[in-house]
């Protein structure tokens, strides 16, 4: 029994001896230690948002604007941020600046990708994507944007969920349109095991093209049906240019289609005034027309032909002065007279 027990004092272990190793315990006491834990405590157990993975497609993108947006651009950079859990934010850059600032703002936030509102003349806002610091770059004239706040709609997603993209099939027509597919992938495009990002897919980014224009939508799945209902927000995105350089370099294309809402406004005010002009011209033809002379229209003889000619009297000639009409009236006037003073005397004489 003596022998059996275990010597105090230091052993192995505390000589530097070797760890001994710890029985690897079954997986029927692991369940009957699951099972020992209380269920409140289970309950208030939230798993990490994180799924479990390496994170190796490291894209960063920055949202920022110019100085002079409006409130509707500011609620539109918040709505794409909130859907796009691996972009970063900035403060606004100043109009003085040039653009290629913005490739060493992008580099000082330790960001490859690029999403850049410029503002001008607090009415047009213009949308940069770019791949910095190499690029290619595209600029578009941002329209009809609409926000989430705006629209209200039904539809609600998982805040930091994954997107699927959906693109038109006129993306693969063009070269330049495979060149945009390609760099909304980059930009749009949440990547897998993002540290900020939930292991979930449940809503989807359009690209559909029609009128020459880029129209981008937002739909949620839902998992009964697999049925789609939109979020928001919602915008077009009108193509401009597409540079080989990060904000500026050589054109690689240039839209035929488009046009400067400058030259839009302008002509919008050169059909009002023509419409103007035109009623000016046709009141002074009116006038005109009221000064000439009107021109003698000839006779119609088809006119007379269901006239038909009066009796024709023959003419008398009166040779001896007609008589004198008799005035009943002045015939009365004297009784009348006479029926007065009697009145006025027989009023004296009482």
């Amino acid at each position: 029994m003596a022998a059996a027990k275990r010597q105090r004092g230091p052993g192995k272990r505390a000589l530097g001896g070797p760890k001994r190793k710890r029985a690897k315990k079954s997986s029927g006491e692991k369940e009957e230690k699951e099972d020992s834990v209380p269920a409140s405590q289970d309950e208030y157990h939230v798993p990490p948002p994180v799924s479990q993975g390496k994170w190796k497609n490291k894209e960063r993108v920055l949202i920022f604007s110019s100085r002079g947006i409006n409130f509707r651009t500011r609620h539109l950079m918040k709505d794409l941020r909130t859907l796009m859990p691996h972009s970063k934010a900035d403060t606004k850059m100043d109009r003085k600046d040039k653009l290629f600032v913005v490739n060493e703002v992008c580099e000082m936030k330790n960001t490859n990708k690029c999403i850049f509102f410029e503002a001008k003349k607090k009415q047009d806002l213009y949308m940069w994507l770019s791949n910095v610091p190499n690029g290619p770059s595209a600029k578009f004239l941002v329209q009809n944007i609409h926000t989430l706040a705006e629209l209200k709609m039904t539809g609600n997603c998982l805040k930091g969920s994954r997107p699927l993209l959906s693109f038109d099939s006129a993306f693969d027509q063009g070269p330049h349109y495979a060149l945009l597919k390609e760099l909304f992938i980059q930009i749009f495009s949440t990547p897998r095991y993002h540290p900020k990002s939930q292991p979930f897919v449940d809503h989807v980014f359009t690209f559909s093209i029609t009128d020459h224009r880029i129209w981008f939508r937002n739909y949620q799945i839902i998992e009964e049906d697999a049925a789609l209902v939109e979020i928001g927000p919602r915008f077009v995105l009108n193509l401009i240019k597409i540079f080989q350089g990060s904000f500026g370099g050589q054109t690689l294309y240039q839209n035929p289609h488009y046009q400067s809402p400058n030259m839009h406004r302008r002509a919008i005010r050169l059909a009002t005034a023509a419409k103007f002009r035109e009623k000016q011209q046709m009141k002074e033809l009116q006038k005109l027309k009221k000064k000439e002379e009107r021109p003698l229209i000839p006779e119609d003889p088809t006119e007379q032909v269901f006239a038909t000619p009066a009796e024709e009297k023959p003419v008398e000639v009166q040779l001896v002065k007609p008589e004198p009409k008799i005035n009943l009236k002045k015939k009365n006037k004297p009784h009348q007279r006479e029926r007065k003073l009697k009145k006025k005397l027989g009023g004296i004489r009482a």
